[in-house]
């Protein structure tokens, strides 16, 4: 089992690895032996998570900047992997709009959410996906054990419970759970197209804590099973089995990680 987790001289690519989720999943992906490619919008943050890699895990990491709204500079980030690395096992996109994100038209009420911030939302959360799998899927049959992993959204599963908000501030808006619904079909798609040398597979996150109104918190952990909400280390698991030989006969899958709320 601990040769079939082993991810030495595998090369990673995370997109979205700056964020509170991304950065657990560089780490993890770091633990088990991979090199680690780090990309975000801000640069300050996969600087951050660069550092940490190579200083705790020992491992060659470098920090890659780009807007997933801009399709060449999302088209730019494989080739610079390749050009440092010679080599890509392990693609992860992770990047997303959420409900805090902050752009004009997007965390309000439905009537008031833009076309212009639902358009930008399909860009970095389900678009970049496609545009990214394009670019990297003949360096992953390079590998001949490559691994795709989208992160979805429990809310590509079911419909939001507005109950939950109730008496608060926050919102879901209608475009999150629109891409994500479209990335558990993209990797389907993929899974039979990208067949038998890239398996694709997908985890629907249930809703992570994050200093959340108490109130929601507290409706919510009463409608999960495990009595929680989740946090950014409880994906580690299924990143580490989806990305090495664990899963090795697993593709075209949804793993919902979700504490059991889905399956009320």
């Amino acid at each position: 089992m601990k040769k079939a987790m082993d991810l030495k001289n595998k090369v990673s690519l995370v997109i979205g690895g700056g964020g509170h989720i991304g950065r657990v999943i560089c780490e993890t992906l770091a633990e088990l032996g991979s090199n680690v490619a780090v990309h975000d919008i801000s640069k300050e943050k996969t600087e951050r998570v660069r550092k940490k890699i190579e200083r705790k895990y020992k491992r060659e990491a470098i920090a890659l900047e780009a807007d997933l709204i801009n399709e060449s500079e999302t088209r730019s980030i494989v080739p610079q992997v390749i050009k440092n690395f010679r080599r890509l096992d392990i693609l992860v996109h992770c990047a997303a709009f959420v409900g805090t994100t902050r752009y004009p038209g997007w965390a309000e009420p439905f009537e008031k959410q833009s076309v212009d911030a639902f358009e930008a939302c399909l860009k970095v959360n389900l678009t970049s996906a496609f545009i990214l799998c394009q670019e990297a899927q003949k360096h992953l049959e390079r590998s001949k054990n490559g691994s795709i992993i989208l992160i979805s959204s429990i809310y590509g599963v079911v419909a939001p419970d507005f109950a939950l908000y109730e008496g608060t501030k926050m919102v879901n808006p209608a475009g999150y759970g629109a891409s994500k619904g479209g990335l558990i079909q993209l990797t389907r798609y993929l899974a039979t197209l990208f067949a038998p040398k890239i398996r694709v597979n997908a985890i629907s996150l249930g809703g992570v804590f994050r200093n959340q109104d108490p109130k929601f918190i507290e409706k919510y952990e009463k409608k999960t099973p495990l009595g929680r909400m989740a946090k950014e280390e409880d994906i580690k698991g299924t990143i580490a089995y989806l990305a090495s030989d664990m899963s090795k006969y697993l593709t075209g899958q949804n793993i919902v990680l979700d504490g059991g709320f889905t399956i009320w």
